[in-house]
Formats: structure tokens, C-alpha cells, sequence
């Protein structure tokens, strides 16, 4: 085995109760474990219970936690639901909370929704340019009526596995080239 050059977050995106993320990220992480060059970690956006930006200051405790958290890691992997054809608030307000620490990493995208999460997916993918954060081609995108059952037991279909697996590659070989930018 090779030592694990970049360290992923598998960031979920959202934080209502009832919420499906942990089960896909969970799925996600179970496939990211296979490859040899790179570590994956969950990372919850609600266990930070991160204030709504600009209701306080940026020193706040929550906020340098999650600053430091994200700074931790290399590349992420976004779970992203689509609501009202957009990413969650929690989602948008985690990524506000912090700045540099996001930039010249890389990211993949898995979406899930009525249409696969597609919209939501597109929308963040212009947030991730502001943030100096590169997002790969590769979008495995999920559907809650083909790979939910009754829309909240998650069972994805085998079909997308390959398309997980090419985005994972693809998420490690661009966080390893911007560890370059960022030395």
C-alpha cells in the first residue's frame, strides 16, 4: 500500500432532520475507502452548529473550528440535495463561513433529487469557482425516485459506481496537483 498522499472530506450538505446525506455520504466513503492514494473523512456540517454568516463575529468559536476543520483537508467531495433548484442554506452559509481555507483544493459533486440533483449541482459549481476551488467533470448524479426507496432508504443502483469511482480518481489526481500550489 502507498502512503495516502491528499486527505478528502465528504462534506454533507445538509442538516434538516430526516435528511438522506449521511446515507449517501456513507455509500460514497464505502467506495473512496478502496483507493490506495488518498484518506476520506466524513464531515458533518451540523455537528458545528455554525451560526448564520454575519450574525456574528468571525471569531466566533464555531467558525475557527470549521475554519480549521476545512483547512485540514486537501480536496472534498460534496453531498449535495437539490431544494427549490438550488444547494441547501446550511450548505451555502458553511461555505461563506470560510474562505481561504477552501481555496486551490479540489472537489467532486454527488447530487441527488427529482432530477438528480443536476440544478443544485450547477449552482454550487459557480460558488466552488468563486472560492478558488476546482471541481471536477465527473457528477455521479442520484435520483430519489430510482435510488431511494419510498425517497428515504437510499439503494443506488449498481450503474452508478463507475461514475463514482472515475470522479474519486479524478478528485485525488487534482488535489494532489494543487498540494503543489498551495506548498
Amino acid at each position: 500500500m502507498s502512503i495516502k498522499a491528499v486527505k478528502i472530506g465528504i462534506i454533507l450538505g445538509s442538516t434538516r432532520d430526516g435528511r438522506n446525506s449521511p446515507q449517501v455520504g456513507e455509500w460514497v466513503k464505502s467506495l473512496a475507502d478502496k483507493q490506495e492514494d488518498a484518506t476520506f473523512e466524513i464531515v458533518d456540517i451540523v455537528d458545528f452548529d455554525l451560526p448564520f454568516f454575519g450574525t456574528t463575529a468571525m471569531d466566533d468559536e464555531r467558525i475557527i473550528k470549521w475554519n480549521q476543520t476545512v483547512g485540514t483537508y486537501d480536496g472534498f467531495i460534496f453531498i449535495v440535495q437539490e431544494y427549490n433548484h438550488s444547494i441547501t442554506g446550511a450548505l451555502k452559509n458553511a461555505l461563506d463561513l470560510a474562505r481561504e481555507p477552501w481555496n486551490n483544493k479540489a472537489a467532486g459533486i454527488v447530487s441527488y433529487g427529482s432530477v438528480g440533483g443536476a440544478r443544485a449541482a450547477e449552482h454550487l459549481r459557480g460558488i466552488l469557482g468563486e472560492l478558488a476551488i476546482a471541481d471536477v467533470r465527473t457528477h455521479p448524479a442520484l435520483s430519489v425516485f430510482t435510488d431511494f426507496e419510498d425517497r428515504f432508504t437510499f439503494k443506488p443502483a449498481d450503474l452508478h459506481i463507475p461514475v463514482v469511482e472515475t470522479m474519486l480518481n479524478e478528485v485525488i489526481s487534482w488535489s494532489v496537483a494543487l498540494k503543489t500550489v498551495r506548498d
